[in-house]
């Protein structure tokens, strides 16, 4: 039996640039970082005393005798592009809703490619892991996905990733003195906002309106190392939240799919409230809101948002892991 542990994470800037309609031509760029909010994928080989020869486990539970029964896209196309020819049991838990806007896809892809490698005892890098996991989700399950989540959920930590021209990817982790990190983490509150969408059907769109969005995604990528050089120069802080505030105006330029008046009254509210800026994690349309708050308003922040439920999170840095190996 197999048991891995993979982190969701929080991309702060440049997302939209890590599409590869848009680093092919221009090289795009995000910081993002992983939290202690996981998928579990448990898996082993199912013995051979049942009706059936596979028996995967999530928002639902299928019970088929081929690979290609199963409903569940990422697990049919993991197992076929790892070619597993045994019969399989996969249990999916996960601390927090799936189509948030957390990465949870990808999580789950990476984790499961992940427990497979070990069942047959490889180990697999991190890269090869996020690699794949973008063949998968790109390629074999024609998703519109960027290539940022493969990559944080896989290393994990907070870093700079950069993504080429020639698909080549860039991990630079980002060294704060500790108090700088905890002065930063203890400014951010995050909410449920209660709607769950596909993020492809969201990206799509902005897929299709990259073309003309050209000074708008240059701008979102040249925010990665400002907010960079607010951390690293030890800036105000609060400089920090309102570049989040500044990405998040141009971000809803993007696509009139990204936002809705009830975000935008979420947004707003908490404003009013004293956050400094925010946006909506993830392609848009629902999911997460991460806020950039001073401790002295955030009270004030979870009055106004009382009809949301708040999650509270640490920075992680492990990336996906296994947490209890016992092979064939």
């Amino acid at each position: 039996m197999i048991i891995s542990k993979t982190p969701f994470r929080i991309s702060f800037f440049g997302g939209g640039t890590d599409y590869p309609v848009w680093y092919r031509e221009n090289e795009g760029a995000v910081l993002s970082t992983t939290i202690d909010k996981y998928s579990y994928i448990t898996l082993r080989y199912l013995p051979p005393f049942f009706p059936h020869k596979h028996r995967i486990v999530w928002s639902k539970i299928e019970t088929v005798k081929d690979v290609n029964e199963i409903l569940h896209p990422a697990v049919k196309a993991a197992l076929n592009f790892l070619k597993v020819d045994k019969g399989m049991e996969i249990h999916h838990d996960g601390d927090l809703p799936a189509q948030a806007g957390l990465g949870s896809s990808s999580s789950f892809t990476v984790g499961l490619l992940n427990s497979l490698y070990a069942l047959k005892s490889k180990m697999p890098s991190k890269e090869k892991l996020a690699k794949e996991a973008i063949h998968i989700e790109r390629d074999v399950l024609r998703e519109n996905v960027g290539s940022q989540d493969q990559v944080a959920v896989s290393f994990g930590g907070f870093n700079k990733i950069t993504f080429s021209k020639e698909d080549k990817i860039k991990i630079e982790p980002v060294i704060l003195e500790k108090e700088r990190m905890a002065k930063l983490q203890n400014h951010l509150m995050l909410f449920f906002t209660g709607l769950s969408r596909f993020a492809s059907d969201v990206a799509k769109d902005q897929i299709k309106n990259t073309p003309d969005k050209k000074r708008e995604l240059t701008v979102m990528y040249q925010m990665v190392d400002e907010a960079l050089n607010i951390l690293n120069k030890r800036e105000d802080i609060l400089e920090f939240g309102k570049l989040l505030n500044k990405t998040w105006q141009i971000k809803k330029s993007l696509s009139n799919k990204i936002s809705n008046p009830m975000i935008d009254n979420i947004y707003g509210r908490a404003m009013k409230a004293g956050a400094v800026g925010g946006k909506l994690l993830g392609a848009g349309g629902g999911g997460f809101m991460l806020f950039f708050v001073p401790p002295e308003n955030q009270q004030k922040v979870r009055e106004k948002l009382k009809n949301l439920l708040e999650v509270k999170f640490n920075f992680e840095k492990d990336g996906s892991k296994i947490i209890y190996c016992s092979p064939e």
